[in-house]
This record gives C-alpha cells, structure tokens and sequence, in this order.
C-alpha cells in the first residue's frame, strides 16, 4: 500500500503531567493504542497496556524504557467480559482503543464475526467503564477516551458490524459523559479516518474483492476517496488529540466527538 509522504513525528504539543495516575489503554500492542500508551506514559502515568497479543506488549514495554511512566503489560481477551471490568478498577484514564474489522456484503457477514466486533468493540467498553466509574467517582476526577471513527458518524458499505459497534460506542460515550458531569468525569470520542495501522492494512484485499477493484486502487478509490487531505493520519497524531483531552484545559469538553478525518465530514 503506497500513500503520501506522512509528515515527520512532531514532539508532543500538549503539555500534560499524569505523574501519580493510572491509564488503562486495550489495544496497545500495536498501532493506535500503542501510540497512546506511549504518549500517557510519557506523560507520566502508570499504563495499563491491555491486549492480546503477548509479544506485542512485551516490544511496547521495552520501548517504554526511559518514559516518566511505566507500561505495565497485561494479557487480556476482552470477550473475557468480566475479566476487563476487573481490569479497569482504580484507574484514572481509560482509554477504549481495542477493535476488529471485517469487510463484506450484509448478506455474507458471518454472524458469529458481528456477535465478536459488538462484544469487543462495544460491550467490553461498557464493561470496562463499569470498572473505572467508582474508583474516578469517587476521587471526583476521570478521563474516558473512546476511540471512535469516523465510521461513528458516517457509515460505509460492507462494514456492518464496525459500523453498528463505533455508532453504538457514540452513545454510550455521551451516556458516560451525562452521568459523569457530576462526579468531575469527561468521555469523549476520537473520530479519526482512516489511520496507518496493520488494520487498516489488512482490509486492502477484503476492500478490494467487496468493491471489484486491484489492490493497488483501493486507497485512493476507497480509503482516502472522501477526505479533503489525502493521507493516511499518523498513530501519533490521534495519540496527541487523546492526550489533549485529558488536560486540565480540556475539562469542559465532555460529550463530544472530535474528528481527526482529513476533512471527511465536511462534505
């Protein structure tokens, strides 16, 4: 997959010191929840770095040598729904980054895949915020980032599942936001388009076979055919815009969706 020259890594913009806090952050072996376990642990927190994939963990603890924080790895299959409540108790940020996709016709979408995408991409976010609600209620501070999409506020074909699980993570974020207003807790939504990520890698033979296209025209045809910038956005770049939201600048932002998507909801 070949796309515009990304911009070069910038040193992080938001000045934010989570010295003495615990994130938690699923998905973080790689791509997105990597980079933001990075970006919290730098900032000082003691991460949480949630995921599946063992080896994946142990490459971002090694890279997390030196951090003002820490990158604590934690093997972890979210369709273990109990287990991730668990797994969020007596945390101050959470961030929900974990997700799956699969590209197909309605009529070919294997049922038992769309039951997986809600239960890991849904339901283990309310289960997880479950977790972390007493804990920030009751020191009467909290950050909830959900990494959203723009598929959260615009659906594509053959992405049903993905699309159901990121509309439906919207309102539970603003719920979250609603019930929190009190308690000092924020939740808010991440909307990037599409990010330069393995999962977005992978979907470029799915996309492919689903719209009759090569290959090599999907990124173009497809991924980047509604957004004004026509790139890729960086892991970083949607890091920098979850750190922001936990900074005490940010405190009256709640209920939102801020979209990183090139200018893709702007048509």
């Amino acid at each position: 997959m070949t796309a515009p020259t990304a911009p070069a890594p910038l040193p992080p913009s938001v000045a934010l010191d989570l010295e003495g806090r615990t994130a938690l952050v699923t998905g973080a072996a790689g791509g997105i929840g990597r980079a933001c376990a990075l970006r919290l642990a730098a900032a000082g927190a003691k991460v949480r770095a949630v995921d599946r994939d063992a080896t994946g963990l142990k490459r971002l603890t090694a890279r997390a040598t030196g951090l003002a924080g820490t990158v604590e790895p934690l093997v972890l299959d979210l369709t273990d729904l109990d287990a991730a409540e668990q797994a969020a108790a007596g945390t101050d940020v959470l961030v929900n980054n974990a997700g799956l996709q699969l590209v197909r016709p309605l009529e070919k979408f294997p049922p038992e895949v769309f039951h997986t995408v809600l239960t890991v991409m849904l339901e283990a976010p309310f289960r997880l915020i479950r977790g972390a609600l007493p804990h920030m209620y009751g020191q009467g501070w909290g950050r909830i980032v959900n990494l959203s999409s723009v598929h959260g506020l615009r659906a594509s074909a053959f992405k049903s599942a993905y699309v159901s699980a990121k509309h439906g993570l919207e309102g539970l974020s603003k719920t979250a936001a609603l019930e929190g207003a009190p308690h000092g807790v924020t939740s808010n939504c991440v909307n990037p388009g599409y990010v330069r990520t393995p999962l977005v890698e992978r979907q470029i033979a799915d996309q492919a076979a689903a719209h009759g296209i090569p290959e090599d025209r999907v990124l173009a045809e497809i991924l980047l055919k509604d957004a004004a910038l026509k790139r890729l956005v960086e892991p970083h770049e949607v890091a920098e815009a979850v750190a922001y939201l936990c900074t005490p600048q940010a405190s009256f932002i709640t209920g939102t969706s801020l979209a990183l998507d090139g200018g893709w909801t702007a048509h």
